[in-house]
């Protein structure tokens, strides 16, 4: 294959990526609708180039954390559709058997651990694992999703202080969709450039274009060879932007309308089309394809998630563990 060929491919491996998360938000929202899917629900339709620029760039041995907004991350680190689908509608063949649902979606097959419904909630974890591959030695890189809203917390700032003290092989990815929850990032932080932040402890910090799947892959992977070499951890500011509500219960009142539509000029997908489109890599009929496998890998997960059984209620105490015979 030529390099041409292979940079052909890959282009359209990664825009088949950012559709297999778009069409499955999209499903997720239909669901949500017609109360299939109950409780909260977090999309993450607009920010497809993220994840699939930064987990492009992992190996199966590396490890990922994400947020409650992480349904894309868990798709495309290679947890099944189906499954993801069957966790959402609380059935024992979800990844948690159905005791997670959304926001807690988990896979330790595909060192995926979550889904966290808690801000800046994986931060520590991260840490810890990324400790636990440095002192076996072994050449593993963990990776870490979080939005702007945790750069807010003490944790963040506990975990960014370790990871550089002891040089752990973390990337530490920040979405920054410009509002935690319904709160404007100026209204909350007094410094808004997020990479500062990091920068202040000794890291690697880089503020990317989080609608350009090409510019959040190549920042990536220098992050993920760094920490894969003993160089320690390197932190993403990914600036993107939903285009839906913060959830389907947010009325989302807090965002100007105008705002919303000069984002959606940007949608990732659109722009990384129109560019191979220029560049000759992508005609009409290979769209068509793509969209064509994208909706029938869809369609089958949610079959799969709908003939999928309920947990019996015989088992509603197992995996509670309790300690019991103590006075």
């Amino acid at each position: 294959m030529s390099a041409q060929d292979h940079a052909q491919d890959h282009g359209r491996h990664l825009l088949h990526q950012m559709l297999r998360v778009r069409r499955l938000e999209e499903t997720c929202v239909e669901l949500y609708s017609a109360t299939k899917i109950r409780g909260f629900l977090h999309v993450y339709i607009g920010e497809e180039a993220v994840a699939a620029g930064v987990l492009g760039a992992l190996g199966p041995e590396d490890a990922v954390l994400a947020t409650y907004r992480e349904h894309g991350h868990a798709l495309l680190r290679g947890v099944d559709p189906g499954e993801i689908l069957a966790e959402m509608y609380g059935k024992q063949e979800g990844c948690c058997r159905g005791r997670g649902g959304s926001m807690h979606l988990f896979d330790a097959a595909t060192r995926f651990y979550g889904g966290n419904a808690i801000v800046g909630g994986g931060l520590p974890v991260a840490v810890g694992l990324a400790l636990a591959d440095q002192m076996c030695h072994r050449p593993v890189v963990t990776t870490c999703f979080f939005g702007d809203g945790a750069v807010a917390e003490g944790e963040f700032h506990e975990c960014m202080n370790l990871a550089a003290l002891w040089q752990l092989p973390v990337v530490f990815c920040c979405e920054n969709n410009r509002y935690a929850m319904g709160t404007a990032l100026d209204r909350t932080h007094a410094v808004t450039d997020l990479a500062t932040r990091a920068e202040s402890y000794g890291m690697v910090a880089e503020a990317v274009d989080g609608m350009d799947v090409l510019a959040v892959r190549r920042a990536a992977r220098i992050a993920v060879t760094a920490a894969r070499t003993g160089a320690g951890p390197s932190f993403l500011e990914l600036q993107t932007y939903r285009f839906r509500a913060h959830s389907m219960y947010d009325p989302d009142r807090y965002r100007d309308k105008a705002e919303i539509a000069q984002w959606r000029t940007r949608d990732p997908i659109d722009l990384f089309s129109a560019q191979l489109r220029s560049a000759g890599d992508l005609t009409d009929d290979d769209l068509a394809a793509l969209e064509a496998t994208v909706t029938a890998e869809i369609d089958a997960a949610v079959s799969a998630a709908e003939a999928a059984p309920i947990e019996p209620v015989e088992d509603l105490t197992r995996f509670v563990h309790a300690e019991t015979g103590r006075s």
